[in-house]
């Protein structure tokens, strides 16, 4: 009897297509709560063991790295097995390519080059090694948008995973891990011991076609994904990790010089920028010419505490156009979302959407900055300034915010055609200084929170003008707060 009516009950239960679809949103919402409970300073809190799952076939051939006599035991160096699949993949691109399998293990290695048509497959509980030795790092001449190494002049040390003039890159998994193992470079570099400038963990350049997603990315020596002058770029389901302190310029994603690029979906606190789009270093950005554009940014938790959690900038010397930003939550930061850049910069930074942007205890919400005065040598143009204009900021909250806008315009570099509409941002201090506009124009549609800056111009909610504003304003900007 009682399995007659627990049938009957389960039967009357399914049968309705509105409580299914409760029953699997519920389901899936508490998956995420739970998935962003366990997080904590970007570690998992715990984690229940589950059965290893299947990899899957996602090329014509597939290889596992112990193939070619690999040991995951993170003490071998498996450099030269590493090489050989590659180098054996590379044979088969006109046959689809070939797939490399990371198993479970601890897979130490000295950087390695990727190769066209391939897939590079992480398992559940696979980790790729960096050495950290510097030694075992090749050296690369200085990207040519930059004339310079980043932080040394001169030739700048290559990425752990590598890849040049390539198409069809797949890295992926089950949430694999590669690990820069990047403290022994910071306290290197700290202590000034470092002649050429620090790799990223992750490099492809010259490229398309390329999909990286479901990996988990740590420790970078230096930046940690860095595609350069690459096109058709998807990176998702990320979670990208380094310490909040004391791990100098580990970037987490840094657009550079791209073009029909998306980025979702993903988890990343780091050293520095959570994400930063650029394009180049002064006179040798304004040279190379390669702009960044057509970026789609959405649906990301990040966190900064020593920069910012989306920045575009400081180098941009090629022009970043058409960016859409949306869906972001900004937490524990010391900056939310800022635009960079200075005389000798030249190019343009137009065209950009900021759209459902949250910021949880965020010292500064929105930044545009014109004086970021740090340059590759004394050889670029003064007169080089940058045009900033068409920025569009909407759907902005948040709570726990020191400042909320903090946009410094110069005489030569104004902010021009800037606009704010439906913001809502609670804040740490009452104190009235806390929208500041330097040399900018642009306008107000509706009513926001805090009260603008008097350089801007106010319009109603159908964009009716209301009140105009004459002239920008030289000295509204307080460091203090």
């Amino acid at each position: 009897m009682w399995r007659f009516h627990h049938r009957r009950w389960i039967h009357t239960l399914f049968s309705s297509y509105k409580t299914l679809f409760t029953l699997l949103w519920v389901f899936g919402f508490t998956s995420l709560f739970l998935w962003q409970r366990n997080i904590v300073d970007g570690f998992f809190i715990f984690r229940r063991p589950l059965p290893s799952r299947p990899l899957p076939h996602l090329r014509p051939f597939a290889f596992n790295l112990t193939d070619f006599g690999a040991v995951g035991d993170g003490v071998t160096i498996n450099t030269k097995a590493f090489e050989n699949a590659v180098f054996t993949i590379s044979k088969l691109g006109k046959r689809g390519g070939g797939q490399l399998n990371i198993p479970a293990g601890k897979w130490l290695t000295a950087p390695f080059n990727l190769t066209s048509h391939m897939t590079l497959f992480l398992a559940e509980d696979a980790v790729i090694i960096g050495i950290d030795d510097e030694k075992y790092w090749p050296l690369m001449p200085p990207l040519p948008s930059y004339g310079y190494g980043r932080e040394h002049p001169g030739p700048r040390y290559g990425s752990l995973i590598h890849g040049q003039n390539l198409k069809d890159i797949v890295i992926t998994g089950h949430n694999g891990t590669i690990n820069g193992q990047g403290q022994a470079w910071w306290k290197k570099y700290r202590q000034k011991l470092l002649n050429h400038t620090r790799g990223p963990l992750l490099q492809i350049m010259w490229s398309s076609d390329i999909l990286i997603s479901n990996i988990t990315l740590r420790d970078s020596p230096f930046w940690t994904l860095h595609p350069y002058d690459c096109k058709n770029v998807t990176i998702r389901h990320m979670t990208i990790l380094a310490p909040i302190f004391e791990a100098p310029n580990t970037d987490g994603i840094d657009p550079d010089s791209c073009e029909d690029m998306v980025i979702e979906d993903s988890y990343i606190s780091v050293g520095d920028d959570a994400i930063a789009i650029k394009s180049g270093w002064d006179q040798y950005g304004i040279a190379y010419g390669r702009p960044s554009k057509n970026i789609v940014i959405r649906n990301l938790i990040v966190r900064s505490m020593v920069s910012s959690g989306i920045s575009i900038g400081s180098e941009m010397s090629g022009g970043v156009s058409n960016v859409t930003i949306e869906n972001i939550l900004v937490w524990d930061s010391r900056r939310g979302v800022r635009i960079k850049t200075a005389a000798g910069r030249g190019a343009y930074v137009k065209d950009i959407k900021y759209r459902n942007v949250t910021f949880e205890n965020v010292r500064v919400g929105i930044i545009i900055k014109t004086d970021y005065n740090e340059h590759p040598d004394m050889g670029f143009n003064r007169e080089a300034f940058p045009v900033i204009r068409d920025i569009r900021y909407e759907s902005i909250h948040g709570e726990g915010v020191r400042v909320a806008v903090r946009m410094q315009g110069s005489l030569e570099i104004p902010v021009r055609n800037v606009s704010f509409r439906d913001m809502s941002v609670g804040m740490r201090d009452k104190k009235k200084h806390i929208f500041q506009c330097s040399y900018v124009e642009g306008g107000v549609i509706g009513s926001i929170f805090p009260a603008p800056c008097v350089n801007l111009d106010l319009y109603d909610e159908q964009g009716l003008l209301v009140k105009k504003y004459g002239s920008a304003n030289a000295s509204d900007i307080d460091y203090d707060i």
